[in-house]
């Protein structure tokens, strides 16, 4: 399989006027929203506000001849009120076909990330590194569940955009620029069938994935940054049905709640302090609370903290078929950063306790790894079998090298993890 190498397409060097002229326009209307904060910053108050000053264009546009075609002016209004209202030029690329990522450094050309290897330039999105700073300080103002702070005392942001992306910021003094990176979840709601027609799951993982959802198991997928853990996570659960489900993130990215699955979603999101340093919720917070709700399955959208300790405590107290995600290399990795996530919780487990709690609280972690291609699969599927010392013991029950196109079933279940298997009705040959 050829490698696909990442290029770049240069960024257009032609200047846009209608742009630059929304830019403008876009200003004037924010200056009179400051000047009169009794008028409201509500959509309806910037539609009004954006007709008055066409209006007022087309009358200029009369004296002076020329003016806009009906299409440049439907552009014109909808730029005018993304960059009152939403996050000015980066709107457009936000609904741009095919776009995974969106890459800020200050004034710098955009980069747009496809997947696959595929990257392109766009234009810059503002013109300083300040605008950059401003653009996301006001998108952090209106930040769903309440405002979120970014300034030097705070210098990092995570949250969710009002359309279910995911914006992260870092703020100049810890980054030499300002850096924006905006993630899109552009597959909606991906079926496991889906992923097997994307050769991200073959036929022998599938059929191993969806007996062990049918049969609760608790799970951990696995994998690098942008390995779609999220995704897979999201086909996973999109096989259950009627049960209720309690979600825990810091931002809502896994966003069950608004994609229309059978069960019934209670969504919780962290939440960090105030700018008075308190209200801040932590995700362990939310998992313990999340336990007094009645939950058939908690899901942690990623663990990488304090909070590993309370899921895995959710996952050996009856709550089977939780799920999370998590930052690993391989399948066998994840036990070392389990270890070292609960070595940071308040109650600072030592490893022999962490083990002896992963082994009784989990049952498979599924690694996700990426294809030289840029293909996302599914390559190790590895049951939890038991402990010794400090030790998880562990069997990978399925193994796929990456840049092949199937993998088999190299080991059986056993023990208690076959048992429900089983009667979910799973069979492998080998069964012993």
């Amino acid at each position: 399989m050829t490698a696909t190498v990442p290029h770049l397409v240069p960024a257009s060097s032609r200047s846009d006027e209608l742009r630059a002229h929304a830019l403008v326009l876009a200003a004037q209307i924010t200056e009179r929203l400051s000047a009169f904060p009794e008028l409201g910053e509500t959509p309806d108050t910037v539609a009004r506000l954006v007709d008055e000053v066409l209006e007022d264009e087309a009358q200029k546009a009369v004296t002076r001849g020329g003016g806009w075609s009906p299409e440049q002016e439907g552009r014109l209004r909808k730029l005018i009120t993304d960059h009152v209202l939403g996050l000015g030029a980066v709107e457009e690329l936000l609904t741009e076909p095919g776009v995974e990522n969106i890459h800020i450094t200050g004034s710098e050309p955009v980069i747009v990330d496809f997947g696959a290897g595929r990257r392109e330039e766009r234009p810059p999105v503002v013109e300083t590194d300040d605008d950059l700073v401003a653009l996301v300080r006001r998108a952090a103002a209106r930040a769903l569940g309440g405002e979120r702070r970014f300034d030097l005392s705070a210098p990092i942001l995570s949250m969710e955009l009002p359309g279910g992306e995911r914006l992260s910021a870092i703020m100049p003094g810890i980054a030499t620029r300002p850096s924006v990176t905006i993630r899109l979840h552009r597959d909606g709601f991906l079926r496991l069938g889906d992923l097997a027609r994307a050769g991200t799951v073959d036929q022998a993982a599938r059929d191993l994935l969806v007996a062990a959802v049918r049969a609760r198991l608790n799970i951990l997928i696995s994998g690098a940054t942008n390995a779609g853990k999220t995704t897979l996570l999201r086909a996973l659960l999109g096989t259950v049905d009627a049960q209720r489900i309690i979600t825990i993130e810091d931002s809502l990215e896994l966003g069950l709640h608004r994609l229309g699955t059978n069960a019934n979603v209670m969504a919780l999101q962290g939440r960090p302090a105030n700018i008075e340093g308190v209200g801040e919720v932590s995700l362990a917070e939310l998992v313990r609370a999340a336990l007094r709700m009645c939950p058939d399955r908690v899901i942690v959208g990623e663990t990488r903290g304090p909070e590993t300790l309370a899921l895995l405590n959710a996952m050996s107290m009856g709550t089977d078929g939780s799920m999370s995600t998590i930052h690993a290399s391989g399948s066998r990795q994840v036990f070392t950063k389990l270890a070292a996530y609960c070595a940071q919780s308040a109650e600072r487990l030592n490893p022999s306790a962490t083990a002896a709690l992963v082994a009784s609280a989990l049952h498979l972690v599924v690694h996700l790894d990426t294809a030289p291609s840029g293909d996302r699969v599914v390559a190790s599927i590895r049951q939890v079998v038991g402990v010794e010392g400090e030790q998880v013991i562990s069997d990978e029950l399925y193994l796929r090298d990456a840049d092949q196109a199937t993998g088999e079933v190299v080991c059986p279940p056993s023990g208690e993890v076959a048992r429900r298997l089983m009667r979910a009705g799973y069979a492998v040959r080998g069964w012993v």
